[in-house]
């Protein structure tokens, strides 16, 4: 019965048959590459005003299902046409054609229904995804108990092989952010590259990356007299000039120095007015995020914090400004300043003040010394070292020669 069925069929009929199943073997092959090539972020943007799109967001929020509709209608597929190649054979070259036909539609189906809709997946990942998301979800519909059961299957495979099947995380980590744009090439400035990836740098940073030592901390004792404290403000360039008494210990808080040239220029420059300018301080934990203290400068509109170690001892203080140097660049917030921690040489060298902090450094000068550790460049000399140095002493880090020509108390 079954001969005579099938030489009833005409040749131009299976042949038109073949090609139909051809053609639908290529839809599944380059709608899986296609799917699977999407952006998810780019699609998600677009799912909000496409509906293709958002079909295609939902179906590949279970990739499971999604893969197991196309590989069972793909291997469907593939295993009618090679039953319809093999009736085609046998017509017209008798049992050899069986042989013939094997060979024929392998090479077929490899390149007109696997190699070349995959690439095409692959360049074109849109294009090809968005119109077959529709397709897809109606044999979804279609196929469900048998994807189901397809899914259970192979999931409790997974198990008995000690695996365990997991959705798909959305979010992405700091470090593949930093991935995506480095790899946006011309569609963001190198400038704002930097930017972005410096602000998600802030997440792994603490205020003691960017603090300034208590030992470098210029301010003004309010117990001294008028005398002495218009002397001292001559040798001062800050916006902000801290207020103490007798010892930094004893922080007052800051004062605006354009409040203070205001006195001076009336003549009316008192203690008490010095009093009634003062801005409380704000006391920063060591170790705080800095990410975190920014959303806290930004929220409270501060400039200024101090840094307090677990007893409440003052180590050092951070700024605003020094906040935003690590996201934009160096900037000046200065008027004037009194040394000039790098100085370029002619022979290419540089003479680095040994305080200088080592991000700024790096940030300055390009270099990649290590900033894990201690935070300034003479902290990491006597890490490395595990003494004082001499003059003259040399030393190598991060292939980098550093040579002490000076020491100071």
């Amino acid at each position: 019965m079954e001969n005579v069925f099938f030489n009833d069929i005409d040749l131009p009929w299976l042949f038109y048959s073949l090609f139909i199943l051809l053609v639908i073997s290529a839809f599944f092959s380059g709608s899986e590459t296609g799917m699977m090539s999407l952006n998810r972020y780019r699609l998600k943007h677009m799912a909000k005003t496409n509906k293709k799109a958002k079909l295609a967001n939902k179906l590949l929020s279970r990739p499971d299902r999604l893969l197991g509709v196309i590989l069972i209608g793909n291997n469907f597929i593939n295993i009618s046409a090679s039953a319809i190649a093999t009736i085609i054979g046998g017509k017209i070259f008798g049992d050899i054609g069986i042989f013939i036909a094997t060979i024929t539609l392998t090479f077929v189906l490899l390149l007109f229904s696997e190699i070349l809709p995959k690439t095409i997946g692959a360049l074109y990942p849109e294009r090809v995804a968005l119109p077959t998301a529709l397709p897809l979800q109606i044999l979804l519909w279609i196929l469900f108990p048998i994807v189901w059961l397809a899914n259970v299957l192979s999931n409790n495979i997974l198990k008995l092989l000690g695996m365990k099947a997991q959705k798909i995380q959305d979010p992405l980590s700091i470090e593949e952010l930093k991935v995506v744009f480095s790899e946006t090439n011309s569609l963001i400035p190198s400038r704002n590259k930097r930017m972005l990836t410096s602000i998600l740098d802030l997440q792994n940073m603490t205020v003691d990356d960017i603090i300034i030592p208590r030992i470098e901390v210029t301010g003004i004792n309010i117990e001294d007299s008028i005398e002495n404290i218009l002397l001292q403000l001559k040798n001062i360039h800050y916006n902000l000039l801290p207020i103490y008494k007798d010892d930094l210990e004893n922080i007052i808080g800051t004062v605006s120095m354009r409040d203070i040239y205001k006195h001076v220029a009336d003549n009316t420059l008192t203690k008490d007015n010095l009093n009634k300018a003062v801005q409380k301080p704000h006391f920063v934990p060591a170790g705080t995020s800095l990410y975190h203290q920014l959303t806290i400068f930004q929220r409270n509109k501060l400039r200024m914090g101090w840094v307090v170690d677990e007893y409440g001892a003052i180590l050092g203080l951070i700024t605003l400004a020094d906040i935003l140097e690590e996201i934009v660049g160096e900037f000046t917030t200065d008027t004037n300043s009194d040394r000039q921690e790098i100085r370029s040489l002619p022979d290419g060298s540089f003479i680095i003040d040994g305080s200088i902090n080592l991000r700024a450094l790096n940030r300055t000068l390009d270099w990649k010394l290590p900033t894990d550790g201690m935070k300034t460049l003479s902290g990491l000399i006597i890490e490395h070292l595990e003494t004082i140095p001499e003059i003259a002493t040399c030393v190598k880090i991060a292939d980098y020669k550093i040579e002490i020509i000076s020491i100071q108390d």
